[in-house]
């Protein structure tokens, strides 16, 4: 299979521990995603390794598209900003999610090897300015509310706790890699709670110390985090409290500054 660079070319592409459907969905890929191509499997699966993160997993050929290296290593510089946004894939209508990054600069319609992707809705350029505007990671945070909890997701349809954090930072031209506990190896450390500002990460631990959940400080008693959906919950310098049950339900163990 002569697929060394491809694109995502389905919604959301579930990528997997191993080459099978029945085998853990590690993350997901979403529409638009650029893959490098590492190896190959019986039954159309492929190993790819994320432009974006880094991440590897298995995916299925049937939602790729072969793309040249001049678009691989093309930046996308844009995204398409509503919750489900319109596009055409030679033709073919398809709903795509918020936050799809898009390669390829025509205004109305981009190629990507043999597809021709035509917008309905139009992309809007990511910020790529050295300052980010918090109002509008508020914004996207958001868009996100009351959204599923997934494991594995990255999706407004379905979302993990760090798949919410780097989807949302992504807009805002911030690249946060995959995982909670890889996240928090990154950015810089803010000693205390009450020093916390909009845009804050704060991360939380399990009983053997290990990083297992993340969330967008909105202010220094307030969080927006994936657990059980994507939900607004009280904090304090123990942790997260749920709003609705007024239970206590992670621990807090160190707070991060990304900008």
């Amino acid at each position: 299979m002569n697929m060394p660079y491809a694109i995502v070319t389905v919604p959301v592409a579930p990528l997997r521990g191993t080459a099978s459907h029945r085998s853990e969905m590690i993350s997901q890929l979403l529409w638009g995603a650029a893959v490098s191509v590492i190896d190959t499997a019986p039954d159309g699966w492929v190993q790819v390794k994320n432009q974006y993160d880094g991440y590897m997993g298995w995916v299925t050929a049937a939602h790729l598209e072969t793309i040249d290296e001049a678009l691989f290593l093309e930046p996308a510089t844009r995204y398409l900003p509503g919750w489900v946004n319109r596009v055409t894939m030679n033709g073919v209508p398809m709903l795509v999610p918020f936050g799809c990054l898009v390669k390829g600069h025509g205004d109305t319609a981009v190629q990507w090897g043999s597809i021709t992707v035509k917008f309905e809705d139009k992309p809007v350029l990511l910020n790529n300015n050295n300052s980010v505007d918090v109002d509008a990671l508020k914004a996207a945070a958001a868009q996100f509310l009351n959204t599923g909890y997934l494991w594995g997701g990255t999706s407004v349809f379905g979302v993990d706790c760090s798949g919410f954090t780097q989807n949302v930072f992504k807009l805002s031209g911030i690249s946060l890699l995959r995982d909670a506990y890889q996240q928090a190896g990154q950015g810089q450390l803010v000693g205390f709670l009450q020093e916390a500002q909009l845009g804050d990460l704060a991360f939380f631990d399990n009983e053997e110390g290990r990083i297992t959940h993340v969330g967008i400080l909105l202010n220094d008693h307030e969080i927006i985090h994936s657990s059980g959906k994507v939900r607004i919950d009280a904090i304090d310098n123990e942790g997260i409290i749920n709003t609705d049950t007024g239970v206590r339900t992670h621990r807090l163990r160190i707070i991060k500054r990304f900008f």
